[in-house]
């Protein structure tokens, strides 16, 4: 994709974030940071790569899986009918980690769209609004608590796909849950490895 076309569909990510009435979905996105290969210099992009931030636990929001109630919010937001790569983030943790590299924040519930950061992404200037890099001992640390939260996760992905698994009804929301959760934590075991 064209990189005009891909910070069009970012920028409309940002206003649409601030226009959903907060009593309608389950959680809460409160920021929207990119990351990745639209912070570099422009060049055709495969993927918009975006962490949104939810008013979640942490526990909630494992790393590489969605909330509950994430596919409506996508699809009310066009975030499923555009290029975008989502990462699913808790408030009350960092959102960067070892994928998500010196991320920049778009949006935010406090502040709105934040057009510098907008306009930087636009204009290939991107490295001037990420965040600052987190030393080694910040990103190890940082890594080991993911891998905790999603190791506790796994378990409970587990069983509840285990207590489901000759009931009625579809299982494919427990065996999509159990998918992510798993991908989550073998990407973890690959770094803390």
């Amino acid at each position: 994709m064209k990189w005009t076309r891909a910070t069009h569909h970012l920028a409309e990510l940002a206003e649409k974030c601030g226009e959903l009435p907060t009593s309608f979905f389950r959680f809460q996105v409160v920021e929207l940071w990119v990351f990745g290969d639209l912070l570099d210099v422009p060049r055709d992009v495969d993927v918009i790569e975006v962490a949104l931030v939810t008013d979640l636990p942490v526990d909630e929001v494992p790393w590489m899986t969605e909330p509950v109630g994430a596919e409506h919010w996508a699809n009310s937001t066009r975030l499923s009918r555009n290029p975008f790569e989502a990462r699913w983030r808790s408030k009350d943790a960092p959102v960067w980690n070892h994928r998500i590299e010196r991320p920049a924040l778009v949006w935010s519930a406090a502040d709105g769209v934040s057009e510098e950061a907008l306009v930087a992404v636009g204009d290939g200037t991107g490295e001037l609004v990420r965040s600052a890099a987190p030393s080694e001992d910040e990103l190890r640390k940082r890594v080991e608590d993911e891998f905790e939260v999603s190791l506790r996760a796994l378990r409970r992905a587990n069983q509840d796909y285990t207590d489901h698994r000759w009931s009625p009804g579809k299982l494919t929301p427990h065996s999509d849950a159990l998918w992510r959760t798993t991908t989550g934590y073998l990407d973890l075991l690959d770094v803390v490895d």
